[in-house]
């Protein structure tokens, strides 16, 4: 399975949190990574958005079609995010755009088994694989990349 982390891009600021809507810096943003993730992620990739205006606007650039998801919106849990997903048994490969911090904890937990955070940028990627070697389960970091570093 290949679980893709995508951040927001960078989004306006405003009183109601789901309806903040992403800067021109931020369509810039989520643009770059789109043209990248569409040159790299396999052909039926299937796409999760929290349905927060900023995360919805950030899969629009990548794909028309993709599932609103509140299991992964603003206030997700990393447990809700990753039975969304389907992690670590699905088929294929899931880009879910969301947010900080629990794209975060998802990355110290797949990577430390830590229940700490890291940083995710906003339009970032954090694109992780697990299969099986030499009958072992392992999980990989593949890519870990900003659009500014495109």
């Amino acid at each position: 399975m290949e679980l893709i982390l995508w951040r927001h891009a960078e989004a306006e600021e405003g009183v109601s949190d789901l309806e903040r809507e992403l800067t021109h810096k931020g369509h810039k943003q989520a643009e770059k990574m789109a043209a990248f993730l569409h040159a790299h992620l396999p052909e039926h990739t299937r796409v999760l958005a929290s349905p927060a205006m900023r995360s919805q606007q950030t899969a629009l650039a990548f794909n028309k079609t993709f599932a609103t998801e509140p299991a992964v919106g603003p206030d997700a849990s990393v447990q809700s995010v990753l039975q969304a997903a389907g992690w670590p048994d699905a088929e294929g490969a899931v880009l879910v755009v969301g947010h900080q911090p629990v794209l975060g904890q998802i990355a110290a937990l797949l990577l430390a088994d830590s229940g700490n955070s890291f940083s995710v940028k906003k339009g970032a990627i954090w694109w992780f694989s697990r299969h099986t070697e030499d009958g072992d389960y392992q999980t990989k970091l593949r890519l870990a990349i900003a659009p500014e570093n495109l």
